[in-house]
């Protein structure tokens, strides 16, 4: 399973729950897969496989955010990766921005680490993914 660690300073010095699928907001004009398609394409740095994409359905994340999530057989040289960035105050209280990536690194894992690396909130698409598989 592919799943990429958010950048930025908070992130920085965890492992455990700050690892996310590769995924970013849409609006509702936009459909899902599409959205799914394109924040690859951002986050990764490279378009998104090519293949059949399965819907493995929606979670609520603890912030309240809502991910659609959807599995595609791929390869992906993960060393290639160049995420896109985003701004924000740093240090906090400087007044000073400072540009992040989205997402510093991506890997190929088991489902069983990936287990403990997802944030919560996306941990139950691994069971999907699980049963997704057994079913082929």
């Amino acid at each position: 399973m592919l799943i990429a660690h958010m950048g930025g300073p908070f992130w920085a010095r965890k492992d455990a729950g700050a690892w996310s699928i590769p995924k970013g907001e849409y609006d509702g004009e936009e459909v899902p897969l599409d959205a799914a398609r394109r924040e690859f394409a951002e986050e990764m740095g490279a378009p998104a496989p090519d293949g059949e994409w399965v819907a493995l359905g929606e979670v609520r994340q603890s912030n309240g955010k809502v991910v659609t999530a959807f599995a595609v057989r791929g390869d992906f040289d993960t060393t290639r990766m160049v995420s896109n960035t985003f701004a924000m105050e740093w240090p906090r209280g400087s007044g000073q921005e400072a540009e992040f990536p989205e997402i510093d690194r991506a890997e190929w894992c088991d489902l069983t680490t990936a287990r403990t690396r997802l944030v919560k909130g996306q941990r139950p698409l691994l069971d999907r993914l699980l049963e997704l598989l057994r079913s082929q």
